[in-house]
């Protein structure tokens, strides 16, 4: 089977084209840039596609990133595959970042649990808890960093991610975190299909509040 693999929860746009039967990445494209996803993805798509040498109409199934991450970046991924797998006539199935960030440190030879964080900003990290199987030990939560460090220390488990160092009481690292197109893939091949299309996994509303003190009061 083909499955075609979408994420905009950061700051890439990316897309790539995955053989399930033999666990081969055909085509990708990676572009960091930051903003402006809507008006990128599909050509990233069509790249994709190109490199693998495969039509869309060939696409059996589609994994998205539906965060957490980027509020306006996760709704244009999340209707994109909704669209495309609509018009497919296939399912789409997401992926959350954390899982992926997850899977990239298990990937690298850990043996143990691991305690995924994202900085969130506003005080807060994104966080959810794995096995060493990749199983998830929880649901993903916004947590201020002390309990993500707690939750940590009571799973024995490491901690990667953006919000690693936060939540050990260091400064920031630099940088946002990215996530790997491969491994996004290779999830969304391994994922359960189910009846519920892919929706955005937001842990808190958006940033941006619409304005209130300005409004003009109607006749």
């Amino acid at each position: 089977m083909l499955l075609l693999a979408i994420d905009t929860a950061g700051a890439d746009c990316s897309a790539a084209v995955y053989d399930t039967s033999c666990c081969k990445i055909l085509g990708s494209v990676v572009d960091n840039i930051g903003k402006g996803h809507a008006e990128r993805l599909m050509a990233a798509i069509d790249e994709a596609l190109a490199q693998a040498g495969r039509p869309l109409s060939d696409v059996g199934r589609i994994a998205v990133v539906v965060g957490p991450g980027s509020f306006t970046g996760i709704r244009v991924g999340v209707a994109t595959a909704r669209g495309l797998a609509l018009s497919l006539g296939v399912q789409a199935v997401g992926v959350t970042t954390l899982e992926v960030l997850a899977q990239a440190f298990l990937d690298g030879g850990h043996s143990g649990p691991v305690v995924a964080a994202m900085d969130a900003k506003r005080g807060e990290l994104y966080v959810q808890a794995f096995a060493a199987d990749g199983n998830s030990l929880g649901e993903p939560q916004a947590l201020p960093p002390q309990s993500a460090r707690d939750l940590a220390a009571s799973l024995s488990a490491d901690l990667t991610g953006s919000g690693r160092k936060l939540a050990m009481g260091e400064e920031a690292s630099a940088g946002a975190d990215r996530f790997d197109i491969s491994i996004i893939a290779r999830l969304g091949a391994a994922k359960r299909l189910d009846a519920e299309r892919p929706k955005p996994l937001y842990l808190r509303g958006p940033d941006a509040k619409p304005q209130t003190g300005y409004a003009l009061a109607r006749a």
